[in-house]
């Protein structure tokens, strides 16, 4: 059982899929980087300074400064800012993902067809051999072609 279960993971598809997930992860971060740092700050500022990633909701009834002070506190709250962060970085990394499987099934269709290999042998009619093409006698049973 354990010569099988290495073999299992000694594959392609174990290791390529293993592969797949920490890259995936890493670049989930960086979306989720490039969502919170680069694009949420000028949509926030031609909202009127909003800063997305600290609207909040609490649900105790009490004011709070911050979202690490709600945090802080430990209430219970709706985090809107984070739900569209986490929104938006979803959506670009559901269309990135999207343009690399098309983009991949693009070049696997593209891939030249192998040409099928013409035949170099036939088959004797008399003992059913195979033979070559060029055969005129058939070394097996010795009957002429």
């Amino acid at each position: 059982m354990f010569k099988e279960f290495k073999q299992f993971l000694l594959t392609g598809n174990v290791v390529d899929m293993a592969v797949g997930f920490i890259f995936g992860a890493a670049f989930a971060t960086v979306v989720k980087s490039l969502v919170a740092n680069i694009i949420m700050p000028p949509i926030g500022l031609l909202m009127g300074g909003v800063d997305f990633s600290s609207l909040f909701i609490a649900l105790d009834g009490k004011e709070y400064i911050s979202l690490a002070a709600l945090d802080a506190a430990g209430a219970p709250a709706i985090k809107l800012g984070v739900f569209i962060n986490d929104t938006i970085s979803f959506l670009i990394l559901g269309w990135v993902m999207f343009m690399m499987v098309k983009a991949y099934n693009k070049l696997k269709a593209a891939e030249p067809a192998s040409e099928p290999v013409a035949p170099t042998t036939k088959v004797c009619p008399e003992c059913a051999m195979e033979i070559p093409l060029a055969a005129k006698t058939c070394p097996h049973c010795r009957s002429a072609q």
